[in-house]
């Protein structure tokens, strides 16, 4: 086996370095003109904000209420977050299960929860990043070390288990037999089921809610709760207000983004570049899907709409001549510099100062001229890595999968993201991303990065492959390690699934506010990564596929009230 620093002997010729490389062509975008004739009605909008505020009252004195259970208090806060209105309630909702967790101890009730109960409280203190041992299911489990067969009748148990399970961390092998445990059973049972409950079994099956897009699996959830006979009309009304309204606001912005993106008319100038305008808001979305973060989307949304451009001007069109060239002269940051490039690279070089400088302008307005040196670096550091990926691969090199693996953090454009993003979050600083970029490597960066690396290396890998005349990430493990490409995948997976107990764990580790947000934004990071790219698929590349649902559920489909 060689080592991990080692560069392993390429099987491909290298090419000529004014040679271009096999060109993919794209489809073109599947939204056409969706959301580029939608008006925002601002008195719909005026009047959902007046009866959800009306609602919001209601809804913080159930949660405040004195005379609620810990029962009724826990599954009333998984409710709140579940139909996407948890962050209306968050500072009430830390309390009470700050209340709960420290009267834990004296709860005579706890000893007798059944396994939806036990389940649900296990998951709700995990997502909320309390430290709370598997040790709670030990009582569910029969004297040969197997979860008892008595459970297999109780679906909902069964669906609590199954979620409370995927926040789990190493070392908890009660919670990697919950997995196989309530997957099986649940795949066994979920045809038997009445609608309803077989809907959200095989939701949770396709897509784990800890794991899931926060604003599609509230759509989802709404649909589940609004068909239960015990449901809450008043909190069933706010959530689908909130939606509609969040809804509203998500598709104004993408008529704004698309007026830009169509002015800009790339895609007639760089026909080698994805035009995935629309799937690239869906991650500004996921990052941060509350109503007063529309900055953030947007520049989230054009960021990855400048690093798709990028990208894809290196994998799939530039020479190595240019690519080393674009690279120079990017790390310049001169426009003065521009005369020395292609015309297509003038054309790109020109977009990423523009947007840098309508960057630096929002950034003085708020007071954060610091972030702009952290982002333009992030770009550069991006571009140095693509630059070097390219080179590896139409040089005829084949890089140990380690060293691979190691650019592939830098190409995640996770720096980028999180750093344009803290210009539209009040409560961000300087201390934010200097915990992000602390010289000591950043555990849960690394783990949320290699949760998009390795389900995006078995997504892409036929995108990237070229027919098989370019190596890929999964080229080089079979080279590194000898193995065939079905064992590589399934190593993929099990790497894929690693990374998320080591983010999970870095998720109870306790931190300072400074790096809260950081935080949260790194889960969200990889739980879009995981709707994007899971299972075999690349969605960003061929959205059709699979991610065109996700879009639709929460930017067209409108939910009835």
């Amino acid at each position: 086996m060689a080592a991990a620093t080692d560069v392993i002997d390429h099987t491909l010729p290298s090419l000529p370095k004014d040679v271009r490389p096999p060109i993919t062509s794209y489809s073109p975008s599947m939204w056409g003109d969706t959301f580029t004739s939608f008006s925002l009605d601002d008195k719909v909008q005026e009047k959902y904000v007046e009866t959800i505020e009306e609602l919001k009252q209601e809804a913080r004195s159930m949660l405040m209420s004195k005379g609620s259970t810990t029962i009724e208090k826990l599954v009333l806060i998984d409710t709140l977050e579940r139909l996407g209105v948890g962050y209306h309630f968050e500072q009430e909702i830390e309390d009470q299960l700050r209340e709960i967790f420290r009267f834990q101890s004296e709860d005579k009730d706890q000893g007798n929860y059944d396994l939806f109960t036990a389940a649900l409280q296990f998951r709700v203190f995990r997502q909320h990043r309390y430290s709370v041992s598997c040790d709670v299911f030990n009582k569910f489990m029969g004297e040969g070390g197997e979860f008892e067969e008595t459970l297999t009748s109780d679906t909902k148990g069964l669906l609590s288990l199954y979620e409370a399970a995927n926040v789990r961390i190493h070392g908890e092998d009660i919670l990697e037999n919950a997995v196989v445990f309530t997957t099986h059973h649940l795949k066994c049972m979920v045809q038997q089921l009445e609608p309803r409950l077989q809907c959200q079994v095989k939701r949770a099956l396709e897509q784990p809610l800890h794991r899931g897009v926060a604003k599609v699996e509230a759509r989802h959830y709404i649909s589940f709760y609004e068909k239960e006979e015990s449901r809450n009309e008043m909190l069933l009304k706010l959530a689908k207000l909130d939606f509609s309204y969040s809804q509203n606001l998500y598709k104004k912005e993408l008529h704004d983004l698309s007026r830009w993106w169509n002015e800009l008319d790339l895609m007639s100038k760089l026909p080698h570049v994805r035009d995935r305008l629309v799937e690239s808001y869906f991650w500004g979305m996921a990052f941060h899907f509350h109503p007063e973060h529309s900055y953030t989307r947007i520049a989230v949304t054009k960021s990855l709409i400048m690093l798709t451009v990028v990208d894809d001007t290196y994998d799939n069109y530039a020479t190595l001549e240019e690519a080393d060239l674009f690279t120079e002269i990017l790390e310049k940051w001169d426009i003065n510099e521009i005369g020395r490039l292609p015309d297509y690279m003038k054309i790109i070089y020109r977009f990423i100062l523009n947007l840098f400088e309508n960057y630096e302008i929002e950034a003085a307005k708020q007071g954060k001229l610091f972030a702009v040196s952290y982002a333009k670096e992030a770009v550069k550091q991006i571009s140095k890595a693509y630059n070097k990926h390219m080179n590896w691969f139409m040089g005829g090199q084949m890089p140990a999968y380690e060293e691979y693996i190691a650019n592939t953090v830098v190409t995640s454009c996770i720096y980028v993201f999180l750093i344009v993003g803290i210009l539209g979050i009040k409560s961000t600083s300087k201390e934010s991303i200097d915990w992000l970029m602390t010289d000591e490597p950043n555990k849960a960066l690394i783990a949320s990065t290699r949760v998009c690396r390795h389900a995006d290396d078995v997504g892409s890998d036929e995108r990237e492959s070229k027919d098989g005349s370019m190596p890929t990430a999964v080229d080089c493990y079979v080279k590194q390690y000898g193995v065939s490409k079905e064992e590589t995948m399934g190593k993929f997976n099990e790497l894929f699934e690693n990374a998320w107990k080591d983010f999970n764990t870095e998720w109870l580790i306790e931190i300072s506010t400074t790096s809260k947000y950081m935080m949260e934004q790194l889960l969200n990071y990889a739980r879009v990564a995981e709707v994007t790219y899971r299972d075999g698929r690349d969605g960003y590349t061929h959205p059709q596929k699979y991610l065109a649902a996700q879009i639709a559920t929460v930017f067209v489909d409108p939910i009835v009230i």
